[in-house]
């Protein structure tokens, strides 16, 4: 019986050698996953260059260095909470070696000559060392490394930690068979999948790297929002306690007229290779889904338009041109003899819903049923409200809320055909819902469904087609990762009567101000949002709080200032809505609940309090919110009166244009991107070897690699299509691997 080839990697991290559950658990939460193939995964955030080798003279203070020395004596405090100090010397000068806890008597005796590495600092005019990271013998320099990998940490989790488990981790790489194009490897020079992981998780430098003194590639800082170690003791229980953190990575040496230095070109290699086995594996799953849904057969949607005419009618407007583009797109799918698989993604207020809409009515004209499902019950309840009043067919409700003999009335209905509009959230697509015949499924704002979960959406029909929304807009390089599976329209512009909305930053001094004009807008009975970053005051963070918010503005304005957030009861959050949308309220305190979901064409002005807190995407959605009817509309964003060059830039961005798609490719280079082939995701989930922006060109080469190696081997059956499911083992495409399998 064969063994597994992957057993050892996807087994637990316990599994390892000297790592026990607690050093695991923290591990494991560092990494994203309790396996050994996350630990592998865990990529360095950077690299710690050893080799400087300065005299106690010529240290630089802040850098990190490693001197050789003599133990000259001890210095024990008096004070237990005092540190202890080594003194050492070299033939230059003394520096102080200090430890927070000491018990390493035996290993720095007086007269010992030692290498230690650490962070230089300075204490009273000495040259100091808190708590080196390494102290080996002089005789045995082979026990420090010269460069060392810098992995993204948890609070009580340390670095040598992370480099014990990984030692054995690597151990465990199974002999894998080549998947790259020969072709592709001799002209890029990279090394095996394996050697690169190595390269990447425990850098050796090559003779030529060690005679040309050049500093390792470093990494963004960060990546994939893993912290630094917090200050703490060391896993002994005998570390360094408060500032023992580790210390920074190097920067690179700036070289004549401010350029870096070279970086290591193994090093280099060694990460585009691993980058573009995933954005390989990414795009091959992507290719055979594809290739399966393109093959299921559908059912041709034909109509004769009598129930468009309707909706028209009542809507008041005629179409835009891409509105009218993007259902023509649509129509021939739906009239095609194979099933639809369609993203519809459109910028805030481009007409979406209508579009959507009319797709349905194209289902019903066929004598099928439709469904559109919302992520929220507040945005299915909005669109509910949306197609009854412009569908001249009924549209039946089904959410969670719903109960008793609505729901079984809704059930009944759904079954035997009567309903043949439905609108709800995942309700109803579970199992307990039964289609008399569902021919087309409309999915709005699924950014956290990957393409198992959409694929299986349109699984309540035989033949049913689907289509998704976005009111994101999203940059070439997500369509290929995120969306790759699906047919693309997008809509642009937005409807006739729409003005654009004016956008200014105002900094937290200035409040006043805008008050001030907030309350002239309120006396010409205008309806204004204003957007808080949190719920409840908080005492880690000094930011504006909506209750807090709430209650200073209700005091100045009465009883017109209404207040929603995610913390209230559904029932209550929803009754406030209702109470803004109906006009009952002029001034809606809030948080991002009413991010989407929240149409009021009344309201003209948004003002985001500590606007620098939120994602570019995330302000876009929410200045969304007004500019939704025929009346000129602002957006107000606060911010501090302090902003890092990189949120001014961001703000700056949204002040000059309201394209979505300028602002999602610069949101996409400031947050990266994702892969959304996987089920643990949220939001837009990051990349795990590869950075969507250092590594872009990357990506449309793996597209093209995918799509001919497919077409020569549609069934990886040849020695490199064998390789490639490995490589889609290896990266867990249980989709693409169960079409294989489905043959």
């Amino acid at each position: 019986m064969d063994t597994d080839p992957f057993a050892a990697v996807f087994a637990p991290l316990t599994s390892l050698r000297g790592i026990g559950p607690a050093v695991s658990a923290l591990i494991a939460k560092a990494a994203g996953g309790e396996r050994v193939i996350d630990l592998l995964f865990h990529l360095p955030d950077s690299y710690l260059d050893r080799r400087e080798r300065p005299t106690i003279r010529a240290a630089r203070i802040g850098s990190v260095a490693t001197l050789a020395v003599e133990v000259v004596r001890h210095e024990k405090p008096a004070n237990p909470r005092q540190p202890w100090r080594v003194v050492v010397r070299d033939e230059t000068g003394f520096a102080d070696l200090v430890f927070f806890k000491f018990a390493r008597e035996r290993q720095m005796p007086v007269g010992a000559r030692l290498l230690v590495s650490g962070k230089i600092e300075s204490f009273n005019g000495r040259v100091t060392m808190p708590h080196p990271d390494h102290v080996v013998p002089a005789d045995q320099e082979a026990r420090l490394p010269a460069i060392e990998p810098v992995w993204g940490l948890t609070a009580g989790l340390w670095p040598r930690q992370v480099a014990s488990a990984m030692r054995p981790a690597l151990e465990r790489l199974p002999a894998l068979p080549e998947w790259q194009d020969p072709a592709l490897l001799r002209r890029e020079k990279w090394p095996d999948f394996a050697t690169a992981l190595r390269a990447v998780q425990a850098p050796e430098l090559t003779e030529e790297e060690q005679e040309a003194q050049t500093l390792p590639l470093p990494l963004r800082e960060g990546v994939g929002g893993r912290g630094r170690c917090e200050s703490g003791p060391g896993p002994d229980g005998k570390g360094a306690g408060a500032g023992a953190v580790p210390p920074p990575p190097i920067p690179l040496p700036q070289g004549e007229g401010g350029t870096p230095s070279p970086v290591s070109p193994t090093l280099a290699r060694a990460r585009a290779r691993l980058a573009y086995d995933e954005f390989l594996a990414g795009q091959l799953a992507l290719a055979l889904i594809r290739g399966r849904v393109r093959s299921r057969p559908g059912q041709p949607l034909t109509g004769d338009s009598r129930l468009r005419a309707k909706a028209l009618a009542r809507f008041g407007h005629p179409l835009t041109d891409s509105q009218a583009q993007a259902l023509a797109e649509i129509d021939a799918d739906l009239a095609s003899p194979r099933r639809m698989l369609r993203l519809l993604q459109g910028d805030v207020g481009s007409g979406k819903t209508l579009v959507a809409m009319l797709a349905m009515l194209r289902a019903v004209e066929a004598g099928k049923q439709a469904a559109l499902m919302a992520p929220t019950e507040v945005l299915a309840k909005q669109h509910h409200r949306t197609l009854s009043r412009f569908c001249p067919e009924p549209v039946a409700l089904l959410t969670g809320s719903v109960k008793g003999k609505d729901r079984s009335r809704t059930l009944r209905g759904l079954q035997d055909g009567s309903i043949r509009l439905v609108v709800g959230t995942h309700a109803l697509f579970q199992d307990a819902v039964a289609y008399h015949d569902l021919a087309l499924a409309v999915i709005d704002e699924q950014h956290r469904f990957g393409v198992d979960q959409r694929l299986s959406l349109g699984d309540k029909g035989a033949l049913t087609d689907v289509l998704v929304m976005t009111a994101t807009p999203i940059p070439r390089s997500l369509l290929l990762t995120q969306w790759g599976e699906m047919d693309v329209s997008r809509l642009t512009g937005k409807p006739a009567g729409r003005q654009p909305i004016r956008t200014t930053l105002h900094s937290v001094g200035t409040l006043p101000d805008v008050l001030d004009g907030i309350a002239r807008a309120l006396d010409r009975g205008a309806q204004v949002y204003w957007v808080c970053p949190l719920v409840a005051e908080s005492e880690a963070l000094d930011l504006a709080a909506a209750e807090d918010r709430h209650a200073a503005l209700s005091a100045r304005f009465g009883a017109c200032v209404g207040l929603a957030h995610g913390q209230q009861a559904p029932e209550v959050r929803d009754a406030e809505l209702a109470r803004f949308s109906r006009g009952e309220i002029r001034l809606l305190v809030a948080t991002t609940v009413v991010e989407v979901g929240v149409d009021v064409p009344s309201a003209t002005i948004m003002v985001i309090e500590h606007a620098e807190r939120f994602g570019l995407a995330q302000l876009h959605q929410l200045r969304g919110r007004v500019g939704r009817g025929a009346a000129a509309s602002f957006c107000l964003l606060v911010h501090d009166d302090w902003l890092p060059e990189t949120a001014r830039r961001r703000l700056m961005l949204l002040r000059d244009t309201e394209d979505g798609f300028v602002i999602a490719d610069e949101d996409f280079r400031i947050r990266g991107g994702g892969d959304a082939l996987g089920t643990r995701q949220a939001g837009l989930p990051r990349f795990r070897l590869a950075d969507p922006v250092e590594h872009e060109p990357l990506l449309a080469i793996a597209h093209r690699d995918a799509q001919v190696l497919l077409a020569r081997d549609p069934k990886l059956a040849t020695e490199r299509g064998r390789a490639a499911r490995v490589l889609l083992r290896l990266f867990e495409r249980h989709a693409a691997m169960k079409t294989l399998a489905a043959g």
